[in-house]
């Protein structure tokens, strides 16, 4: 846990005490009760996420405030979601192998 800020100079101290453990692509790790997914996989120096759709450039972490959707993942069999938005849970099962729906060309309302 050492890639983490532990005392901010605003936010103040995090309670660093409460570890839980989750997996990312069958590899398992540790995280803080309720950070974010992508704060606990960039803690532990996991820097891609997924990989492009159309090219298979890797993702990571953009705008880490829920605004561009670069982070999705599967987690616990639910696709799409995305890592900033999302906090670990004890034993939450993260995978981002399998090729996810693009926001922009493959959604489309159910009214069209």
């Amino acid at each position: 846990m050492t890639k983490r800020i532990i005392d901010h100079p605003i936010l103040g101290k995090l309670d660093d005490t409460d570890i839980i453990s989750f997996t990312f692509n069958n590899k398992e790790y540790r995280g803080l009760k309720n950070e974010s997914l992508a704060a606990a996989l960039l803690a532990n120096g996991v820097r891609t996420l997924r990989s492009h759709e159309e090219s298979g450039a890797p993702r990571g972490i953009y705008c880490n405030i829920g605004h561009c959707f670069e982070c999705r993942v599967t987690v616990d069999g639910q696709q799409g979601v995305r890592a900033c938005l999302t906090p670990i849970k004890e034993n939450m099962v993260v995978t981002s192998n399998e090729k996810l729906l693009t926001t922009v060309r493959d959604w489309r309302p159910e009214n069209e």
